[in-house]
């Protein structure tokens, strides 16, 4: 019986006192993001089925600030990177974001389909936008959050990996990004 006691003495004061569960690790992610993947919060990404190799990726850059947000850069200063590889894979198994009701003008999501035809978004990204290795899910993501980002990517301001959004977007105009944000939104 001591050596029981003695046991559980040590795991009891061999586990910090502040250690989370994954659970609650998650908790202000999900908070923003949406709980169940797919984000309520204005410029918010969902997380919903984005491709566990590309959230890894986008989780270890925003850990070294190789991407800067500043919430997000603190989020993950702490993460090993088994937590990274916890976290992605979690991300991974969220539901995809459902698309909004409303279809959409059919007027402006054709020229938006044939804007991305255009622009060949759907080798990367997949014929149906879910994504793929490290190559983000865009399909039914926030349209505002899509605007910001393919803006960010015309002016340079965001980096990604490598500068071949910064290629695509280069001579995409504001007017057709709000279209392509909208269309992919939308997309079923």
């Amino acid at each position: 019986m001591q050596k029981i006691i003695t046991a559980a003495a040590f795991v009891l004061f061999a586990i910090p006192a502040n250690a989370e569960t994954f659970e609650e690790r998650m908790a202000p992610c999900l908070a923003c993001h949406g709980e169940k993947g797919q984000s309520e919060t204005e410029n918010t990404p969902s997380l919903g089925a984005q491709p566990a190799p590309y959230a890894l990726i986008q989780l270890f850059m925003f850990r070294d600030k190789l991407r800067v947000s500043e919430p997000m850069n603190e989020m993950a200063k702490p993460l090993t990177d088994e937590d990274l590889r916890t976290f992605s894979d979690f991300i991974a198994k969220l539901p995809k974001p459902a698309p909004p009701a409303n279809t959409g003008d059919p007027a402006r999501m054709a020229r938006a389909q044939a804007l991305a035809q255009q622009h060949r978004c759907n080798s990367c990204h997949n014929p149906d936008y879910s994504g793929k290795d490290n190559v983000p899910r865009i399909a039914n993501q926030r349209e505002d959050y899509l605007a910001k980002t393919l803006g960010e990517y015309k002016d340079n301001s965001r980096h990604g990996y490598d500068g071949s959004m910064a290629d695509v977007m280069g001579p995409v105009t504001a007017e057709q990004i709000a279209d392509l944000a909208y269309f992919i939104a939308r997309v079923r």
